[in-house]
């Protein structure tokens, strides 16, 4: 009954559409494994022609290190999300079903054609091709997913003049491109949207212009356009208030504009300066992206290539629309989430963070979250998703947003920021939320905090009525830098994430109290150092 219940609030955010999709895709699928022969001859009526992308167009993975080396390649081992594993088998289920997605991208294979020795790198190219060919199964999860199956589009696009064109390959490649153009406009992730649906329809738009088809390609950016108005804030943030899903649509609509060249049109290039400006903003002080939200580390190369705008200025910076404030005074740099957990419509990448907070002096980091490690539904997922995995308050041991399953939020926060100035000496920024008015004596958390040169307050209250338990944390930060001798804190180790399915141990301040609202609670913080 519980989770019916999670269910049914989860879903009465969603659009009506977005439920018709769900059920189209559900049967779409079906129908295509119970007759993957007929859907794909169906497919392959129609007989397609390479025109090529335009000369000189290069997208930003083809631009950047690639993580495997053709020598691991032609060993067919493959390193993937920082683990390497060799492939007997392109069906095998051993590998978590991430790992084996980014196995059916193919944009491991730009370092292939970034290899100068033309003839290995097209002949390594030419017998994975071929076991790919022998061992998978047109419409098969995972290699079929709407998804994979537009990134792996996209990848043979721009690796086919490299690694294919004029080969004994070139015919048979060209048509199960035309295959993955017929199937990817049948399989548009309308009931998802967000950054699938961008990528489903940049693989398209790669797709329409080597095939020549250029009534598609009319077609897809008359679409692209309505959801990149639909996705793209006022602020220049993408609407999944994701950083690093901000970073994976840039590049899409990056590469866009780029392949488009001269027909480009104007929409596209300014969705993408101001999506540059807003990643210049919120990069942290030592040039990262931060990973609020769901997101693994991005490299540096790749954050280069983007081409962020100019970082934030001393002071605040309100980015209202996807709820991120920057606070600068001196070598302190405070970013808070003050703003929704995520749209509405799509709540798969949404932790329970609200007002957690980041703080680097210099560039060394004070105040983190545990971050993500995984995907998969279960107990290191739910943890990494919860409000305990942030710095903030949580009440009775609730997530501020009913985060639940692998990717579905039921009841979520809702914050108002209260105040937000800069007098020269300090700068303030208030917010409330009312993520746990559903507990008994409806209680309304308010955060504040105050940056000066040398310090950070951040003032807690929880109001309401009745006796709760309250529990405030600090994720990684030293006791020595706190400036609060009378608060009561208890030391824990947690398990943060560094990477994809890679967690280290590190400390919590953590502060108990069982109280009756309202309740004040105030900690503060030294600023000052260098790094």
């Amino acid at each position: 009954m519980g989770r019916w219940v999670l269910t049914a609030r989860t879903v009465r955010h969603l659009r009506p559409e977005q439920l018709a999709h769900r059920v189209r895709l559900h049967v779409q699928r079906r129908v295509v494994q119970a007759a993957p022969g007929v859907v794909e001859a169906g497919l392959r009526r129609r007989q397609p022609t390479a025109s090529g992308w335009p000369d000189g167009f290069m997208p930003i993975d083809g631009r950047v290190p690639a993580a495997c080396s053709i020598e691991e390649l032609d060993a067919g081992r493959f390193t993937l999300l920082g683990q390497s594993r060799t492939v007997e088998d392109w069906r095998s289920t051993a590998p978590p079903q991430l790992w084996r997605y980014h196995l059916h991208y193919w944009d491991w294979a730009w370092a292939l054609a970034q290899h100068p020795d033309r003839l290995r790198a097209r002949a390594v190219f030419r017998r994975l091709f071929r076991q790919w060919q022998e061992q998978t199964r047109f419409g098969h999860w995972d290699e079929w997913s709407p998804y994979v199956a537009a990134v792996r589009a996209w990848s043979w696009c721009g690796q086919y003049d490299a690694l294919v064109r004029g080969s004994d390959l070139d015919g048979e490649f060209v048509a199960l491109l035309g295959v993955h153009a017929g199937y990817l406009r049948a399989h548009l992730e309308l009931d998802v949207g967000g950054n699938h649906l961008i990528k489903d329809l940049k693989g398209l738009v790669g797709l329409a212009l080597l095939l020549g088809d250029h009534r598609l390609l009319a077609r897809i950016l008359w679409r692209l356009r309505q959801h990149v108005a639909r996705q793209i804030l006022d602020d220049g943030g993408h609407v999944e208030r994701a950083p690093a899903y901000h970073c994976q649509v840039l590049t899409d609509l990056v590469d866009l504009d780029g392949l488009l060249g001269e027909s480009s049109p104007v929409w596209l290039a300014e969705a993408v300066a101001r999506m540059r400006v807003w990643l210049g903003l919120v990069l942290l002080p030592d040039g990262s992206v931060p990973l609020l939200n769901d997101g693994f580390p991005i490299p540096t190369a790749l954050v280069d290539a983007l081409r962020p705008g100019p970082a934030a200025p001393d002071g605040l910076t309100l980015l209202a629309d996807t709820g991120l404030a920057v606070l600068r005074r001196g070598q302190a740099h405070v970013l808070a989430d003050v703003g929704l957990p995520c749209p509405d419509d799509l709540p798969a990448h949404a932790h329970a963070d609200t007002f957690g907070f980041l703080l680097h002096v210099g560039t060394k980091c004070l105040v983190s979250e545990v971050g993500t490690s995984t995907y998969a539904a279960g107990d290191v997922r739910a943890f990494e998703r919860s409000t305990a995995a942030h710095s903030t308050v949580q009440v009775d041991d609730a997530d501020s947003t009913e985060v639940w399953g692998a990717f579905r939020a039921a009841r979520r926060a809702r914050p108002t920021v209260l105040r937000a100035d800069d007098d020269g000496t300090s700068i303030t920024l208030s917010a409330a939320h009312d993520g746990y008015r559903r507990l008994q004596g409806r209680p309304v958390h308010r955060r504040t905090w105050l940056l000066t040169a040398d310090r950070l307050r951040v003032a807690d209250e929880v109001l309401g009525a009745g006796e709760h338990d309250l529990t405030a944390r600090l994720h990684g930060t030293p006791l020595d830098a706190v400036l609060s001798p009378s608060v009561d804190w208890d030391h824990e180790e947690v398990l943060a994430a560094q990477g994809w399915e890679d967690r280290v141990p590190a400390p919590a301040l953590v502060h108990r109290e069982r109280a009756r609202l309202p309740w004040r609670f105030e900690v503060e913080l030294s600023t000052r150092g260098s790094s």
